[in-house]
């Protein structure tokens, strides 16, 4: 196990620092995380549910799930659409989480709170990213590619850090 561990390390490691130097490349993949994401928890949700003879809404949406995940495992188009949808969505919830902290620093001035302006601030600085991501989504495509190989990196030091505390 401790062998298997490094290795997958090593792997998640350098594919992190590839996936830094390619972030467009590794946006555009994301498409195949949620076909996984997808099919492991629709096939979960299946085995569950009819484990537990519960054929109701979850067992529903459990089938759904599976065959989206199915579907876009193999359509190449629907991985893209998903890619797509992924930084327009982002981009909405970063203006809806700036109107949010807007709302609430406006709220804290009121009763008289001291954080209120970094709370503005927070949400001016949400609202601005938001609308320009909204308009230039290629600059959120790269910057998510470059934090997934972020975490790749982290999670991949982490396996090696683990693989060498083991005493196997």
């Amino acid at each position: 196990m401790k062998t298997i561990s490094m290795i997958l390390g090593i792997i998640l490691t350098v594919f992190g620092v590839s996936m830094i130097f390619t972030p467009i490349a590794t946006f555009l993949n994301t498409g195949y995380f949620f076909a996984i994401m997808l099919l492991a928890c629709g096939i979960m949700g299946i085995i569950t549910n009819v484990s537990s003879h519960d054929f109701g809404i979850n067992f529903i949406f459990a089938i759904i799930s599976t065959v989206l995940g199915i579907i876009m495992a193999v359509a190449p188009s629907m991985q893209l659409f998903a890619d797509g949808m992924l930084l327009y969505i982002m981009a909405c919830w970063f203006i809806l989480q700036g109107i949010v902290s807007i709302v609430i620093a406006v709220k804290a001035k009121k009763s008289e709170k001291k954080q209120w302006g970094w709370i503005m601030a927070i949400g001016i600085i949400g609202l601005i990213v938001g609308i320009y991501t909204l308009f230039h989504p290629l600059v959120l495509a790269m910057t998510l590619g470059i934090l997934i190989g972020v975490y790749f990196i982290e999670s991949g030091i982490n396996m090696i850090i683990i693989a060498c505390e083991n005493k196997e």
